[in-house]
């Protein structure tokens, strides 16, 4: 790589100078989250029915026994036979964060149009614990604004990410946000689409810091550049591993 090579007062004063940015970023970002916050909420009137592995469920019934709710619009079409590549790696960061979440007053659930056969299949081949229920059959997905008809994207543009845009793809990925009152109601009271639920993928705080970054350099210039279904990756001849005795 050709890059600058500098002695260590040099580096330092340069990590010193861009600390000052990085500082200042995260105090934007912290009022941004509080801005959040205090964004309106809208009531979720109507009843909206899910399927999944306890049965017939309800909006309702995602949220357990937790008043605020985090749902994954997962683009998986009924006529797909898997999951969508960047779905799937938002969806292998859900795990390790359940737990914690639910000791927080926060169930999450993934949402799919696929029936549920489908999702379960796709779900246990991926080795995923999280809730997952299947929106067949339902309004869900197009009242979120992540499904379309294929006459719709002919015809388009189609309202997405809160603009009308053309779009391509019948399924697109998104994140809303539920809060359940003492009375039951509930309240939509935020979503995210496209770039938008990056902040969900923990490997990208990762990839970020690294010289290389996020390395998507064509030819989609975004993730399907690299990332793959995690069991589709190519397996080196022989384990290596990083710990040595």
């Amino acid at each position: 790589m050709n890059h600058p090579v500098v002695s260590e007062a040099e580096w330092l004063a340069a990590r010193r100078r861009h600390l000052l940015r990085e500082n200042d970023l995260r105090r934007q970002l912290d009022d941004l989250r509080r801005q959040r916050r205090e964004l309106p909420w809208m009531a979720v009137i109507k009843a909206y029915s899910f399927f999944g592995a306890q049965g017939r469920q309800t909006l309702v019934d995602l949220f357990g026994n937790c008043s605020q709710l985090v749902v994954q619009h997962f683009m998986f079409a009924p006529e797909w036979e898997e999951g969508c590549v960047g779905c799937s790696f938002q969806a292998d960061h859900v795990d390790a964060a359940f737990v914690h979440l639910q000791h927080h007053d926060v169930a999450f659930a993934a949402v799919a149009r696929a029936p549920w056969p489908k999702l379960d299949a796709f779900r246990r081949r991926m080795g995923w614990k999280f809730h997952w229920v299947s929106s067949y059959g339902s309004d869900f997905n197009r009242d979120f604004s992540v499904s379309f008809q294929p006459q719709e994207l002919t015809d388009g543009p189609v309202f997405y990410n809160f603009e009308d845009q053309y779009l391509a793809s019948e399924e697109m990925p998104g994140i809303s946000v539920f809060l359940r009152d003492s009375d039951g109601v509930i309240y939509r009271t935020y979503s995210a689409y496209g770039r938008g639920t990056e902040l969900l993928v923990g490997a990208y705080s990762y990839l970020d810091l690294t010289p290389k970054g996020r390395n998507e350099t064509g030819p989609a210039f975004d993730l399907t550049d690299w990332v793959r279904l995690h069991d589709r990756y190519e397996l080196p001849v022989a384990p290596v591993c990083c710990y040595r005795r």
